[in-house]
């Protein structure tokens, strides 16, 4: 038995982050999850973004590149329910601190993790059948050069899929929307809308877009997740971040700040 599945599922923290729709991501322990984070919720991120790549592409031996793993927490969920073959590529973490959470998640066997950059990724042409990314994507892949560069590691017919955070509507002009200002960060910059990511991708050539959509409400799973994190967690860093993105939720109330996901396949 892993140390990832809930060992008292009535308790309170278990309670508060068991919702209808990521039934799946319900089933890993809520402490462990909490002790990972490195921002939103990948694990309810993911699985929106999994039924839109398909088991066709997700099926069982299935190699799979997770880039941008963080934790690994991504990469232990999908070795977990779609028994597929993953690289969990980071720049951030240590090979080996995810090695020891990949074994004691039981899928060593599974679960390669690797140090790498995303311009720079170690890996052969047509090494993977499926690339996924949970929010780390926006940091590197509005490049208009960058897809084409990453899709060339897909076989023919390979998927990739993204979840990262958006906008409702692009921003026109310099300046954010004012009642976003005293929250604004020049990071946000790289958010942008379903439409924005679907023509990025399409005039890339490098895929056949298949979705690119707004998760409905993502908002209010961003906060209730802020607001956990800022409760539980033992790293000062994470409580000030989530509060300061807590704090800027409610202001926002879903106006202008979300997730999208976009699934493309290589030809």
């Amino acid at each position: 038995m892993s140390d990832i599945t809930p060992h008292t599922p009535h308790d309170d923290l278990t309670s508060r982050l068991t919702l209808p729709r990521y039934p799946r991501s319900s089933a890993y322990d809520a402490r462990w999850t909490v002790e990972n984070t490195m921002g939103p919720h990948p694990l309810w991120l993911l699985e929106w973004l999994a039924p839109a790549l398909g088991l066709d592409t997700l099926r069982p031996g299935a190699r799979v590149l997770d880039l941008g793993c963080g934790r690994a927490m991504t990469s232990v969920f999908l070795a977990r329910e779609y028994d597929v073959q993953v690289t969990a590529a980071d720049l951030w973490i240590k090979p080996e601190e995810n090695a020891r959470r990949i074994a004691g998640a039981g899928v060593a066997d599974r679960v390669l993790p690797v140090l790498a950059e995303a311009h720079d990724l170690p890996f052969g042409d047509e090494s993977f059948d499926a690339i996924v990314s949970i929010d780390a994507y926006q940091y590197f892949g509005t490049d208009d050069l960058y897809l084409p560069s990453l899709t060339r590691l897909l076989k023919p017919g390979g998927r990739i899929g993204v979840v990262v955070p958006a906008m409702r509507e692009e921003i026109e002009g310099s300046e954010p929307p004012e009642h976003l200002k005293p929250f604004w960060d020049p990071a946000f910059w790289c958010f942008h809308t379903p439409g924005w990511w679907r023509r990025h991708w399409t005039r890339s050539g490098a895929v056949e877009v298949e979705a690119a959509d707004w998760q409905p409400d993502g908002w209010r799973d961003w906060l209730l997740w802020c607001d956990v994190v800022a409760e539980e967690s033992t790293e000062e860093f994470h409580v000030r971040s989530s509060r300061e993105s807590a704090r800027m939720l409610r202001v926002d109330e879903g106006r202008t700040l979300g997730f999208v996901r976009v699934v493309g396949r290589r030809p």
